[in-house]
């Protein structure tokens, strides 16, 4: 497949609106918030150990290729929300695989904790707080031949939220894609220390009112 070449993102945080004082700010501060998190993941881990069985029985985690920096695949790390796949898996987000959210997996993505394991993508280095949503790596693949501005997205880190994240919500197709992609790349082009900070409170504000996917 593919592939970006290694110095894409020293192109990406060249750009005007992100400067390189920026970019390592931003990744200092993802360690230091996800430092901050990992006892709060250790106590939802035990909750889910002796919740699961019986609200959703099966595995603490779902790990799930998705489309990182570079166009690079990564595991994503998340609590479990469905019932384990008897065949072939599709996205985890994939609409298509609703009907096996679990009622307790539905509270998880509804408060959003389902993603807190992504702490461990930011401290080794796959993921971000802030930046464009990676994709299902299969899903990813098609998106990459299909739009032409789809590999720029991936300049920088992906992040466990993101402007077309709280602008659009999930894209479903091509066309939803194609307008989460646009958001995407404003983002890049623009970043900053104010929208970041902006976004981060409009994702608290989701997670505070339930409204998570």
């Amino acid at each position: 497949m593919d592939r970006e070449e290694p110095e894409a993102e020293a192109r990406a945080i060249a750009h005007p609106g992100g400067s390189a004082f920026f970019w390592t700010m931003k990744r200092a501060a993802d360690l230091a918030v996800a430092i901050a998190v990992l006892p709060l993941l250790a106590l939802a881990s035990l909750v889910l150990l002796i919740a699961n069985p019986i609200g959703n029985p099966g595995p603490l985690f779902f790990v799930q290729p998705r489309m990182g920096r570079d166009c690079r695949p990564f595991a994503a790390f998340k609590f479990r929300t469905m019932t384990e796949a008897t065949g072939p898996v599709r996205g985890h987000d994939d609409p298509l695989e609703l009907d096996r959210i679990t009622p307790l997996g539905a509270f998880l993505r509804r408060s959003r904790i389902d993603e807190m394991p992504q702490v461990i993508n930011i401290l080794r280095g796959e993921m971000s707080l802030i930046g464009p949503r990676p994709d299902f790596f299969s899903h990813a693949r098609i998106y990459l031949r299909a739009i032409p501005e789809y590999r720029d997205r991936h300049r920088i880190r992906p992040g466990i939220s993101g402007l077309a994240q709280v602008d659009l919500g999930y894209a479903e197709g091509l066309e939803a894609t194609r307008a989460k992609v646009a958001a995407d790349l404003y983002y890049i082009e623009h970043a900053s220390f104010a929208m970041d900070a902006r976004l981060l409170w409009r994702t608290a504000l989701t997670i505070l009112r339930g409204q998570g996917r």
